[in-house]
């Protein structure tokens, strides 16, 4: 068989995407053949040379599951958590071993998407592929039009230590409400920064009262109670790819 990069081996097992298994690599947590790897280029053989991920053999798994969760606030994105905080795998009762396709706040509500295809990973995580994402986001206070229009514009905000400006963003006013002094608004991003919508209306002064993630692309969790999931259709899974890849291509 083939030799194929480890942090490729480690993805398709549905351990972590290429990135984060590139990450685990160097942190010495993957052995091969009783030795741990430490190297980004090394290659194994699959079925033939033995990976191990804090001790334990992984296998590439020959069932590929692809689930869309509606995420309650409380809960995290990883699958450890070092403050031993409730994690959406707890939610998803399946015999995979299912990761998180990029992620939610602890206290953002939405459509997440887990699988244990790596590289459905890769290309709806990566950021040339620019899967389009809505929010529906609650703010302290009544917006202005000026402040809407600098959203869609593009802020700027901090993004690992570093100033970054956001791409232009579709944003409209749902509702807003004098009495209880508050803005509903809807944003559809194609980028993927930590906490970036949140950060987005900080950067114009407005407070995010409740956050929401309605849909990952065409894919929506109207239907689907708090803490429920289902699994991805095969039409649907290629649809959010196509997607990708067109807009990689655009």
């Amino acid at each position: 068989m083939e030799e194929i990069r480890l942090q490729k081996y480690l993805a398709e097992a549905g351990i972590a995407s290429r990135r984060k298994a590139e990450e685990l690599i160097v942190q010495g947590k993957v052995k091969v053949n009783g030795k741990i790897v430490t190297e980004l280029g090394t290659k194994i053989v699959p079925n033939k040379d033995k990976v191990e991920f804090e001790d334990k053999e992984v296998k590439i798994q020959n069932n590929l599951v692809y689930i869309l969760l509606n995420k309650p606030i409380g809960y995290v994105t990883t699958a450890k958590d070092q403050f031993n905080r409730d994690s959406v795998i707890d939610l998803v009762k399946v015999k995979e071993r299912v990761v998180p396709v990029g992620r939610l706040d602890m206290y953002t509500s939405g459509a997440l998407i887990l699988t244990n295809d790596g590289d459905f990973v890769y290309q709806v995580t990566h950021p040339k592929h620019e899967i389009e994402k809505t929010y529906t986001v609650t703010l302290k206070g009544i917006i202005t039009d000026e402040e809407v229009q600098k959203l869609r514009d593009g802020v700027k905000i901090l993004n690992e230590e570093e100033e970054y400006i956001t791409r232009p963003a579709k944003v409209k006013i749902l509702k807003t409400d004098s009495e209880k002094n508050i803005s509903r608004l809807e944003i559809v991003i194609h980028e993927g920064k930590n906490r970036q919508v949140r950060k987005m209306c900080e950067a114009v002064g407005r407070k995010v009262l409740a956050l929401h993630r309605s849909k990952i692309g065409s894919l929506g969790v109207k239907d689907l109670k708090l803490g429920q999931w289902r699994y991805l259709s095969e039409k649907e899974v290629d649809t959010i790819l196509k997607k990708s890849i067109y807009n990689k291509n655009n």
